[in-house]
Order: structure tokens, then sequence, then C-alpha cells
């Protein structure tokens, strides 16, 4: 019976993961929700559309934080939003 206890407190405590293993358990996690994880480039052109449009803070051109919030605004009013 003493095992069982033992066995039952150690799972009780969180696990640590490894980076890599926490990295694989989010990549799985956004493919489950149907995303992917995607690098790309900007033309400074496409970040002024951008602030043209009003997606995008003139103040804030710089901040990679910004930008792709500004893009995912962009897809979002020209593909539509998806739940």
């Amino acid at each position: 019976m003493r095992a069982l206890e033992m066995t039952q407190e150690a799972d009780s405590r969180p696990v640590k993961c490894s980076a890599a293993a926490e990295r694989m358990r989010l990549h799985r996690e956004r493919r489950r929700l149907g995303l992917r994880c995607l690098m790309i480039e900007l033309r400074e052109t496409e970040i002024d559309a951008m602030v043209r449009r009003g997606l995008l803070k003139p103040e804030t051109r710089n901040k990679p934080t910004a930008v792709s919030g500004a893009l995912y605004d962009f897809l979002d009013l020209t593909l539509g939003a998806t739940p």
C-alpha cells in the first residue's frame, strides 16, 4: 500500500519538461487547433500599407508584436475571421 501512496504523491506534483518537449507540446497543440507557425518577411512597403489602412500605428512599425497583430487584423479583414 505504501508504494501506491508514493506513486500518487509523485503524480500530483507538476512534471518539469525539457525545453524541446515543451516546444513539441505547443507544436502539437497548435496543429490540433488547425494553426501553423510560419516565419515570413514583410517589405517596408507592406508595413507602410498597414499604417495607411489604420491597422498599425506609425510609432509601432518597428515592434514585431505590433506588426504581427496588424497582419492578423489584415488577414481577418480580407479572408474573414475564423472561430
